[in-house]
């Protein structure tokens, strides 16, 4: 049997209306099913999915009023985690080095912050995060891969600042840390 990539990727989000906008408005993804399921116990799921190409789609589904859903989450999920915001992360395919220039200058002028274009060797991505706070990215492959590509070998070096693990993202990560050992002791 032969691979054929994902069908979707589901996700969590706390306001379908802004995160809509956000895909349709903003990254220019077409929803193709949306619907609204009842729970029988009390409550409702909103869901949709957008199709980010190739027959790949990327789902949303906001709870409202469920029993045992907590109302006030983070569906940013690094940040839950307590983790560097690369950690859990989403890429969409740019296509090639001119439509990944034009990708970051699309979202700049529609207000999205997004980083300059980071060369990994292999391949080049722009960063940006939704308005769940997760992180996203657009990336295209500048070459053929070998390999060499596949085996495991340093490769250069990263900032703690990179990771948004500097003082204050460093403070921020030690608080999540020390919630969750409270919660656990």
């Amino acid at each position: 049997m032969t691979n054929k990539g994902f069908s979707h990727i589901g996700l969590s989000t706390r306001d379908l209306d802004k995160t809509r906008a956000f895909y349709e408005d903003v990254l220019g993804f077409k929803a193709v099913v949306k619907d609204t399921l009842r729970i029988k116990e009390g409550g409702a799921l909103r869901h949709i999915f957008f199709d980010v190409g190739r027959d790949q789609l990327i789902a949303f589904m906001e709870a409202n009023d469920i029993a045992g859903v907590p109302k006030d989450y983070d569906a940013g999920i690094n940040r839950g985690l307590g983790v560097p915001g690369a950690f859990y992360h989403f890429a969409f395919e740019a296509g090639s080095e001119a439509g990944l220039a034009a990708r970051r200058d699309q979202l700049r002028a529609k207000g999205v912050e997004v980083t300059d274009v980071v060369d990994h060797g292999w391949a080049q991505s722009i960063y940006f995060k939704d308005p769940n706070g997760l992180s996203l990215e657009y990336c295209c492959i500048v070459r053929d891969l070998t390999e060499d590509d596949a085996r495991m070998q340093e490769r250069g070096t990263i900032t703690l600042k990179a990771l948004g693990l500097d003082e204050a993202g460093g403070r921020e990560l030690n608080r999540v840390q020390s919630v969750r050992d409270k919660v656990s002791a």
